[in-house]
């Protein structure tokens, strides 16, 4: 397992002795601005990969034969019904004849791609990549309500022939399970082997080798295979759209929580630089500000990211037909919304057992090596906040599943 050693302006990854979340062109710069000492360049450095971060677009492709059910798909992976404001227009006929992006809820940087229907008079299969503008989207979800036919592995042929991935999920597996339930033999986990099989055999006769398929319900995300397709896209994501992909999955288990407080706690160091950098320069009031506002910024980020805000929880609420009081009696964090200058302040007075700025005032006075000590008390303080108020809001987010999923295995027992 990977080990932090966090020291003054440095929080290397051992054993390749490298910073996470940079690419190896902002380490080299990041360690020659550290060892000649010039904090704000590197500082500088961190700033604009937090730029790039945030700039980074993540589009995903859904398409399959028309009626395959792939709007409400889309609403079920953004957290939302089929007739909630926002979702993606479902219905009995074709309803999208051109690609239309749906962003996602809790990050707008994540596209969800609503493509026509393959097959359709104005979308043969020999032109439709070229039509829907292949070339625009990062992977492909093939998703078929029954069998999956020849127009969708010709499809997927065509998307591995041009070097992207694509994943096949088979919809309405409810359905297809409620229609078996009549029968005396009937036993969900066969039945379901059954319905895999046989995706997977025609998929097979149309020349797919070793074809994987999710089975998932667009109405129940916490059944079937919608945490596995989830956890599948994020081990072969790479790099920044790794992290915002798994930053905006929602809490549905506790292997998504641990690696989001893993994620988050390696871009920690950051958050502490910028404030060690500013430290530096003798303008007390300056700091404590800025120190002031990463706080207030990264501690939202942590609560949106854990769910711990208004929207998350009431779909979550819905999502496992519970009071969404019920999952706020859970939480000891503030929520997202709830998060001020006022109360990081508090928390920043609290930790330094006096006034931060009084500190760094008197700091800043010492001749040469006070602006060290000012740098390198900010780095301290920032990264021990950060790393415990993380800490507090990964617990709650632990606390709220278990409450969340809680009359769900009492009925199952």
């Amino acid at each position: 397992m990977e080990q932090e050693t966090v020291v003054f302006g440095k929080a290397f990854t051992k054993p390749r002795n490298t910073l996470p979340g940079l690419s190896d062109q902002e380490n080299e710069k990041i360690k020659t601005a550290i060892e000649a000492g010039n904090l704000s360049a590197a500082a500088k450095v961190v700033q604009k990969s937090d730029e790039v971060l945030n700039k980074i677009e993540l589009n995903i492709a859904i398409t399959g034969e028309s009626g395959a059910r792939k709007s409400s798909f889309i609403n079920a992976l953004r957290g939302l019904g089929d007739e909630d404001e926002g979702s993606a227009e479902t219905g009995p006929i074709q309803t999208t004849k051109e690609p239309k992006g749906y962003r996602h809820i809790k990050d707008k940087n994540i596209i969800f791609w609503d493509l026509p229907g393959i097959g359709t008079p104005e979308f043969q299969s020999n032109n439709y990549l070229d039509k829907v503008k292949f070339n625009c989207y990062d992977f492909f979800i093939i998703i078929s309500s029954d069998r999956f036919k020849e127009n969708d592995t010709i499809l997927a042929q065509e998307i591995q022939r041009m070097g992207k991935n694509f994943y096949f999920v088979r919809s309405k597996v409810d359905m297809a399970l409620s229609s078996e339930t009549h029968k005396k033999s009937f036993n969900e986990e066969r039945t379901l082997e059954k319905i895999r099989y046989d995706c997977v055999r025609n998929l097979s006769r149309e020349g797919m080798r070793s074809p994987q398929v999710f089975l998932v319900s667009n109405h129940n995300v916490q059944k079937y295979d919608f945490e596995k397709l989830k956890i599948t896209l994020l081990k072969e994501l790479k790099g920044h759209k790794k992290h915002i992909f798994l930053l905006a999955l929602p809490n549905l288990s506790q292997p998504i929580l641990e690696k989001k407080k893993k994620a988050l706690q390696r871009q920690i160091w950051k958050q502490a630089l910028k404030s060690c950098a500013i430290a530096a320069v003798p303008l007390p009031a300056l700091s404590v500000n800025y120190d002031i506002g990463i706080l207030v910024d990264n501690m939202r980020q942590y609560c949106e990211s854990f769910g711990l805000d208004d929207t998350s929880l009431c779909i979550l609420a819905r999502q496992v037909r519970k009071p969404v009081a019920e999952l706020k009696d859970m939480i000891k964090s503030p929520l997202a919304k709830d998060i001020s200058k006022e109360m990081a302040e508090g928390l920043l007075t609290e930790a330094t057992g006096e006034g931060l700025m009084v500190v760094k005032h008197f700091i800043s006075m010492i001749p040469v090596v006070g602006t060290t000590l000012a740098a390198e008390r900010s780095f301290t303080v920032t990264y021990r906040m950060l790393n415990s108020f993380l800490k507090g809001v990964a617990e709650d987010a632990q606390r709220v599943l278990i409450k969340a999923l809680d009359r769900e295995e009492k009925t199952n027992e």
